[in-house]
């Protein structure tokens, strides 16, 4: 053996190696941290800068989740209820499709939590053919307004504890000569006010890492809501978390996306308020959300259909339905959040299923719902499964946001 041979046979290790694997290493590492212990599979797609894709093909199987609000623990069950997770929390739904309309954030103190169980979902899916599709919700335009009304103290707390670990990671970057400098954050606070006027002081580190990651290109939101749609389309079902009016449409679905896109990166600085504020916009409205269809304009909402082809029906979240899910106009408006968060009215979980042949159908929990309609099922279809209900089932509960 030569003297410059590597001891015991091993193949000499390549040094200039060291800042990349060490810098990815420490990636992973805060990641398993902040995410509740989650290993993120490679993603299949690397490049955040592909277009947001709009319109989906009819999947074999469809399924819609409505709002979540920082609640893994329902999150999860409303999952296993539909058969896309199995008790090891891995994806287990083969090619289906899956919409989550929005509302991820705020009443609750797994946010990011859940942004980072949906983002490990959305690869391992794409693994067999599956698809999980992320949007969103007034909360999530909230947040990266810096409007934090709604935030809970465990909400700050994770916020806070996402932000220590940051630090950490970028701290030992720096131990390493050679990591490249893209890889490091200059500073996480830029520009953030070391103080916020009305916020008491034991909170304002949390408020000052909320708004670090939640800003126009904040680490968070560029990393997670920056991939979400705020409007799309999936074979004969248009998603919105609102709801959507003609205007809408006549903007542009396309272009919907990606200026709400856009300005989350932090490419532009402003985006339309039609889009994203107000009540008459798309993740806003509440023009079809009321309990009788005699309260929502079914021929507006016609006219919507009429003008987005192939469509036949709108899902929307955002008002919460006491009865459960619903549907008005014909079948052609389904409401979909039950309030199953625990701040937001600790509902049963309940989501809901297309099949190929656009049949739908409500996968639920509610005991109560499968005594009442399950005796017209056939016996194979009772265990947590009920036909879409006649229209006025619910009573609905309003909410400010």
């Amino acid at each position: 053996m030569k003297s410059t041979d590597p001891p015991n046979g091993l193949a000499a290790v390549n040094c200039g190696l060291l800042p990349s694997l060490l810098s990815s290493f420490v990636d992973t590492f805060v990641d398993f941290s902040v995410s509740g212990g989650l290993f993120l599979p490679p993603d299949p797609l690397k490049s955040s800068s592909n277009p947001l894709q709009t319109v989906f093909p009819q999947p074999s199987r469809l399924i819609a989740i409505g709002d979540l609000h920082g609640d893994i623990i329902k999150a999860k069950q409303a999952l296993r209820l539909a058969g896309l997770i199995g008790l090891d929390d891995r994806w287990s739904g083969g090619s289906a499709t899956v919409v989550q309309v929005g509302d991820i954030f705020d009443r609750g103190g797994d946010e990011i939590k859940l942004l980072y169980f949906f983002e490990k979902l959305k690869r391992e899916a794409a693994k067999t053919g599956g698809l999980v599709i992320t949007m969103n919700g007034n909360h999530e335009i909230m947040n990266v307004d810096g409007d934090f009304r709604y935030v809970t103290r465990e909400g700050l707390e994770e916020f806070k504890n996402w932000a220590m670990w940051q630090c950490v990671g970028n701290i030992m970057k720096k131990m390493c000569n050679g990591v490249d400098e893209s890889h490091v954050i200059k500073d996480l606070f830029d520009g953030i006010p070391r103080e916020f006027r009305n916020i008491r002081p034991e909170l304002m580190n949390c408020v000052r890492a909320r708004v670090a990651a939640m800003r126009p290109n904040g680490l968070i939101s560029n990393r997670f809501l920056s991939k979400n749609q705020t409007v799309v389309v999936v074979g004969d079902s248009v998603f919105a978390h609102g709801g959507l009016l003609q205007k809408h449409v006549s903007y542009g679905l396309e272009r919907v996306n990606e200026e709400v896109r856009d300005w989350i990166r932090g490419a532009n600085e402003k985006v339309a308020n039609q889009l994203v504020r107000g009540r008459n916009s798309i993740v806003w409205l509440r023009k079809f959300s009321n309990e009788l269809a005699k309260d929502c304009d079914c021929s507006m909402l016609e006219h919507v259909l009429e003008t987005i082809p192939g469509v036949k029906r709108m899902i929307m979240g955002h008002t919460i339905q006491s009865g459960g899910i619903n549907a008005i106009c014909g079948n052609r408006a389904v409401r979909i959040d039950v309030g199953m968060s625990l701040g937001c009215g600790n509902g049963l979980p309940e989501v809901l299923e297309i099949v190929e042949n656009s049949e739908i159908r409500i996968l639920t929990s509610n005991p109560l719902y499968l005594k009442g309609y399950g005796a017209s099922l056939p016996p194979n279809e009772k265990d947590g499964i009920g036909s879409l209900i006649p229209e006025q089932r619910v009573r609905q509960i309003e909410v400010n946001a």
